[in-house]
């Protein structure tokens, strides 16, 4: 098993799927939240089915990834940080959120 405490910077969700099927549940939403909360990761239970929390699922593990790499605790820069840009144009997200030189850049001035 894949540990935060073994890798400080990883990011893992665990994902509950079929809540939907809730009379066929063989975890209680406490069980996987409580397993989810000793082991530090992110926790969400979601329906392929009906759609729900799908996209939240990916949206909370992007913004877990940018807050890291705008705290410094995540470096794409860096060889085997496990991330890397795709797009040079990408890289302005190094700058904090509202800097002089973001608002500048935006601005054309």
């Amino acid at each position: 098993c894949i540990s935060p405490l073994m890798f400080p910077n990883i990011v893992i969700i665990l994902c509950g799927n079929k809540k939907d099927l809730d009379a066929d549940r063989e975890v209680t939403f406490l069980e996987a939240s409580r397993f989810a909360q000793e082991n530090e990761l992110m926790f969400l239970e979601t329906s392929a089915l009906t759609g729900e929390n799908v996209e939240e699922a990916f949206l909370k593990t992007a913004r877990t990834i940018l807050n890291k790499m705008e705290s410094g605790e995540l470096d794409p820069e860096r060889m085997g940080s496990g991330i890397q840009y795709g797009d040079s144009s990408l890289r302005q997200l190094r700058q904090p959120r509202g800097s002089a030189a973001q608002i500048k850049q935006q601005c054309n001035c």
